[in-house]
């Protein structure tokens, strides 16, 4: 006989066991011999701590679900258990996305231009920041490329038949420490990992804004791209990936005074191992809003 919701839920609460250790840090003993059960009990247990509000952060719930994999490699490994995407940061999990720059070209094929979103005002995360093109967060299980397609035609109103031309360019990750424009609880440590998508539009494709993700599109150049970083004007992991297309795209003037060993530098800490010790000798990076990334 299967179980109403109200005794799933007990049963739930019987196999996820919390024990406090004082008014910071909880210890969250997960049980069950499969994915489904173990995502119930993950998911009665973050429940219980949004209704009782117990944290800041799952108060910008969104009822979608991050998947969490052995050997933390995405879709690689078994999927674990799943997660709502709000309570995430408490687990410290690696989440992943897709995210994609998309870009007009001069006469002779060299990108001139780079199309760069504002986020909404009223977004609950990193309001009224610049964006890439088009971004989203992947669910459990969800494939990339669909991902990415319904994120643009949802996001920036770009076509199926569009996006056909998107080129994934591998992966950036790192660690981050979340600030105060994240929302919610700061200084909550979140491993992260973006796939990455070029896309070349002509110049009657313009993205618009479809839903009440993204304010504004604005048509950049490299020069205005590269101000806006140094300004911190972007949501802080979308400054990256912008980072690595630049980098890719050998776009970063000559006047950037950069050493080989420093450009070695930078690649490394977008295409971090997230498997590996935190203890390494490298020191974080602040930015003035209170982000960090290693």
């Amino acid at each position: 006989m299967r179980m109403s919701d109200d005794e799933e839920a007990l049963d739930a609460r019987e196999y996820t066991s919390i024990a406090w250790t004082d008014q910071k840090y909880i210890w969250v003993q997960l049980e069950g011999e499969d994915e489904p059960t173990r995502s119930l009990r993950v998911k009665t247990t973050v429940e219980e701590w949004r209704d009782e509000r117990r944290f800041e952060v799952l108060k910008g719930w969104r009822n979608e679900l991050y998947g969490v994999y052995a050997g933390g490699e995405y879709m690689k490994g078994d999927l674990l258990w799943s997660v709502e995407r709000s309570a995430s940061p408490l687990f410290g999990v690696i989440t992943y996305g897709a995210h994609m720059t998309a870009y007009t070209s001069d006469s002779s094929g060299a990108i001139d231009r780079i199309w760069v979103a504002r986020r909404s005002p009223t977004k609950q995360t990193y309001p009224g920041l610049l964006d890439n093109t088009v971004a989203g967060g992947l669910q459990a299980n969800e494939d990339i490329s669909e991902c990415m397609v319904r994120e643009a035609k949802e996001e920036a109103n770009l076509s199926e038949e569009v996006m056909k031309r998107a080129v994934p360019c591998g992966s950036v990750s790192y660690f981050t420490v979340r600030g105060p424009s994240a929302g919610g609880e700061t200084y909550l440590f979140q491993p992260e990992e973006q796939f990455v998508f070029d896309l070349e539009l002509k110049s009657d494709e313009t993205p618009k804004p479809e839903d009440k993700e993204v304010e504004s599109f604005s048509l950049r150049t490299v020069y205005e791209v590269l101000e806006s970083i140094a300004n911190e004007e972007w949501k802080p992991n979308c400054a990256l990936v912008m980072l690595d297309f630049l980098l890719r795209h050998k776009l970063l003037p000559a006047s950037i005074p950069l050493t080989e060993t420093d450009l070695m530098n930078v690649k490394w800490r977008l295409h971090r191992d997230l498997q590996e010790s935190l203890d390494f000798p490298v020191l974080p990076t602040y930015t003035n809003r209170g982000e960090c990334f290693w």
